[in-house]
């Protein structure tokens, strides 16, 4: 049903261990693109994916990070540690610099792992349908709405499974994001898209960069489901009131987690009271910064926790 799409950074794949239980018995597979050299927290989250007999789809040929040239190092890995579980699958990114031919060569060489192809700005969508022919029914594909309209994603109808990826997460400069806005309604209207499935990037959003600059704003983005709204997904930023200086992020993250438990003492914040929820309180009454790679991960934490309550 729900395929949240990680670049597996640090926190990241802290993420995926932590919700790794809730995921399972949600039914939520998440895809993983492994951005760093080091593949022992991939390793690790996919052996707490697999302990609590949950699923996962690892990007074999990344876009992104320290394998965009060559993945052999995360093939290796799959097939020395999860060739045997089948709930560890291949991923294919078909970006714009890959043909047919791309495609069906790594899909050959990765058949033992049960590949799902993830499209992400291919252009031969028909050709690669009409190659795949009657194996198409046993195969799986995931869209990146922004480059795949309705007629590419029709080349696959009568597949397996058909996911569709929606980037809900407007990027721009933490001290520009408005209090709150729209965030996705795709968990209503996938089925109406004639999908399976549905997926995002969370609360990071698809655009990917290797790190941050200086902190002048510190934002806690925090999803929520509106019952006035036809229960469409809506997202909070809550914005320190320092923006103007790159020091001092513990502070703007005291700023910005305050006006976060004004809205949830407010009483009509529709904020599901998540684990991560709990630990903003934690972190609000005992006045301690955790670092912003942790205030991301509970977003995320929190990100999943409630499309969890909402969707099982």
């Amino acid at each position: 049903m729900y395929h949240p799409y990680f670049r597996g950074k640090q926190f990241e794949l802290i993420t995926i261990r932590e919700m790794a239980p809730l995921m399972a018995a949600s039914g939520f597979v998440p895809i993983i693109e492994p951005v760093r050299e080091a593949l022992k927290g991939l390793e690790r989250a996919l052996t707490e994916i697999c302990k609590v007999e949950g699923k996962a789809i690892v990007i074999v040929n990344p876009f992104h990070g320290d394998h965009s040239d060559d993945g052999g190092g995360i093939t290796a890995l799959l097939e020395n540690h999860f060739l045997d579980k089948g709930s560890i699958t291949a991923g294919i990114l078909l970006q714009n610099d890959m043909d047919t031919s791309d495609a069906l060569a790594c899909y050959e060489k990765h058949k033992a792992h049960s590949p799902t192809f993830i499209h992400a700005g291919f252009t031969e969508a028909k050709a690669l349908a009409e190659k795949l022919d009657y194996a198409l029914t046993d195969t799986s594909h995931v869209f990146f709405e922004k480059h795949c309209h309705k007629l590419y994603r029709k080349h696959f109808k009568g597949a397996a499974k058909r996911v569709l990826l929606r980037d809900g997460f407007e990027r721009r400069r933490n001290a520009d994001h408005p209090a709150v806005e729209l965030f996705s309604d795709l968990h209503l209207t996938y089925e109406e898209e004639d999908m399976d499935g549905f997926g995002d990037f969370l609360i990071v959003g698809d655009d990917y960069t290797e790190g941050g600059g200086p902190a002048y704003a510190v934002a806690i983005h925090l999803t929520f489901i509106d019952p006035d709204e036809d229960e469409v997904m809506y997202i909070y930023h809550f914005v320190s009131t320092t923006k103007d200086t790159p020091t001092d992020p513990g502070g703007k993250f005291a700023q910005a987690l305050d006006k976060l438990i004004k809205k949830l003492d407010g009483g009509a914040s529709n904020l599901f009271e998540s684990g991560a929820i709990k630990e903003f309180r934690d972190l609000h009454k005992k006045g301690h910064f955790p670092g912003l790679g942790s205030v991301k991960k509970l977003s995320m934490n929190h990100h999943i926790e409630t499309l969890a309550n909402f969707l099982v």
